[in-house]
C-alpha cells in the first residue's frame, strides 16, 4: 500500500499539552489539532517523540489516540506512533491500540539497546507481520543511539510487504540519496528535520513531519508546498524568516522549545513532563523578543 498520495506533504508530530497539574488538556487538544488544520497541514502524528510518549501511560496513549480521531474527525489522515525497545510490547500494542482509523504506524528504531542492523531488520518484520497498517520506519540515531543504515532501509523495503516508508532524521545526505535511488517507486521518503528539509524534499524526500509545524503550520506547510512545487527561491526566502525561530525551538530539548512558542500564542500551558523540564528562562525570554519583532 503505497503512502505516496495520502501522506505527501506537511505532517505535524503534536504535541501532548498538560494541565499545571501535569494532566492531560484536552481542551488545549483540541485547539492545536484545529489550529494545525486550519492552517493547512497535511496530516497528524499523533504519539510520537515530540508528543512526550515515555510519560504517558498505556491509559493515556489509547485516550489521546480516540480523542485525536474524534477531534480530527476525518479532516486529515492520521499517523500513530507506536514504536520501544521491546518488541514483543511493542507487538502487543500495535495488536490492540485503536488503530482501524489510522492510516499508518510510525514506529522509532529499538533505542538503547543497540541491535545489530540484522536485529533492526528483524525487529521490524516482526512489527510489519502484524501490525494493521503500514510501517513508517523512524530513522532518528541522534536519540535511539543506532542508525538504520541505508542497506537495511532498502531490505525491508524490498523484502517486507507492510513496510510502507521512512521518516529520515540521520542528517547524512549519502544515505538519503541511496535510499531515494534504491528505494521501490512507492516506498514513502519524508524528512523528519525542519532545519533541512528543504535540500531534503530537493533530491527527492515527499515532505516533512514536523516539530515546527505545531507552532507555525501555515508556514511549513507553505514551505513544503513550495518544494514540491520546485519553488525554491521562494520556499528559502519564507524559510529564512524562521531561521531564529528553528534553532530557538531546539536549543535545549524537544518539545520544551515548541511548548514555550505555543504557550506564548496561547495555545496551551506552558508544561511538561519529568524528566523534561521548561525551557530556561533567559531562552524563553528570546522567543519572546523573537515573537515581538
Amino acid at each position: 500500500m503505497s503512502l505516496h498520495n495520502s501522506l505527501k506533504g506537511t505532517g505535524v508530530a503534536i504535541v501532548t499539552p498538560f494541565k499545571k497539574d501535569f494532566s492531560i488538556d484536552y481542551n488545549a487538544l483540541e485547539k492545536i489539532i484545529n489550529f494545525l488544520i486550519n492552517n493547512n497541514i497535511n496530516y497528524i502524528v499523533s504519539l510520537g517523540t515530540t508528543g512526550e510518549t515515555p510519560t504517558l501511560s498505556r491509559e493515556e496513549q489509547i485516550e489521546i489516540i480516540n480523542f485525536t480521531y474524534k477531534i480530527v474527525d476525518s479532516r486529515v489522515p492520521v499517523v500513530v506512533g507506536i514504536g520501544g525497545n521491546n518488541t514483543n510490547e511493542v507487538i502487543h500494542n500495535l495488536q490492540t491500540y485503536p488503530l482501524e482509523k489510522a492510516t499508518a504506524v510510525l514506529s522509532a528504531s529499538p533505542y538503547y539497546s543497540k541491535p545489530s542492523q540484522e536485529g533492526i531488520y528483524q525487529h521490524y518484520k516482526a512489527l510489519a507481520a502484524v501490525s494493521p497498517k503500514p510501517i513508517i520506519l523512524y530513522n532518528v540515531p541522534h536519540r535511539t543511539g543506532k542508525n538504520i543504515d541505508a542497506s537495511t532501509v532498502i531490505r525491508l523495503a524490498k523484502e517486507v510487504k507492510n513496510i510502507g516508508g521512512i521518516k529520515e532524521a540521520c542528517g547524512n545526505f549519502a544515505q538519503f540519496t541511496k535510499i531515494l535511488r534504491d528505494a521501490p517507486s512507492d516506498f514513502f521518503i519524508t524528512s523528519g528535520e525542519d532545519d533541512i528539509l528543504i535540500p531534503q524534499i530537493a533530491i527527492g524526500m515527499q515532505g516533512v513531519i514536523s516539530v515546527m509545524g505545531n507552532a507555525y503550520p501555515k508556514e511549513m506547510s507553505e514551505i513544503v508546498r513550495l518544494c514540491l512545487e520546485n519553488k525554491f527561491a521562494e520556499a528559502t526566502a519564507l524559510n529564512n524568516q524562521l531561521i531564529e525561530a528553528c534553532e530557538l525551538m531546539f536549543c535545549e530539548n524537544n518539545p520544551a522549545g515548541v511548548k514555550a512558542f505555543m504557550s506564548e500564542k496561547g495555545l496551551l500551558e506552558n508544561v511538561v513532563r519529568l524528566p523534561l523540564i521548561s525551557l530556561s528562562e533567559a531562552n524563553h525570554q528570546k522567543i519572546k523578543n523573537f515573537l515581538n519583532k
